[in-house]
């Protein structure tokens, strides 16, 4: 059987950071205990901005503005909630939108969080807490 996105062991996504006062945008899946960054896997053929604006539409009801999409990094860590080995690699960028923030589809919550909520976050949601934290943009 293939991996999650037909490279073994590795999941790629793409997730939109953003942080407004502190606290950054995270969601809460259904039947999930940990939240994660906005975003999800490409569909075939599409962009990162594309299967940015996609997932982002999909889960918050708003839409990005692609012209103002900017890359914020590229992290790895152990995928949550999946066998040892198997990693995530989290494209992140950040992007204004339009529209008002809703849970949509399989979000049944979203939150802002702040560097104390590190732990209720994935793994590589956690690298990029560490990250944003001592660039002094999460407080």
């Amino acid at each position: 059987m293939a991996g999650p996105t037909g490279t073994q062991g590795l999941i790629d996504k793409v997730a939109w950071l953003r942080v407004e006062d502190g606290r950054i945008l995270s969601t809460r899946s259904h039947g999930k205990d940990v939240y994660y960054l906005p975003g999800g896997k490409r569909e075939p053929g599409e962009s990162d901005v594309q299967t940015l604006v996609r997932e982002v539409a999909e889960e918050l009801t708003v839409t990005i503005m692609p012209e103002t999409v900017t890359p914020a990094g590229t992290f790895e860590a152990q995928a949550h909630g999946q066998p040892a080995g198997v990693r995530v690699r989290m494209s992140c960028y950040t992007g204004d939108y339009v529209g008002a923030l809703a849970p949509s589809s399989e979000i049944a919550e979203l939150a802002w969080l702040t560097y104390a909520d590190r732990e209720r976050v994935s793994p590589v949601d956690q690298l990029i807490f560490d990250e944003l934290h001592a660039a002094g943009e999460l407080q």
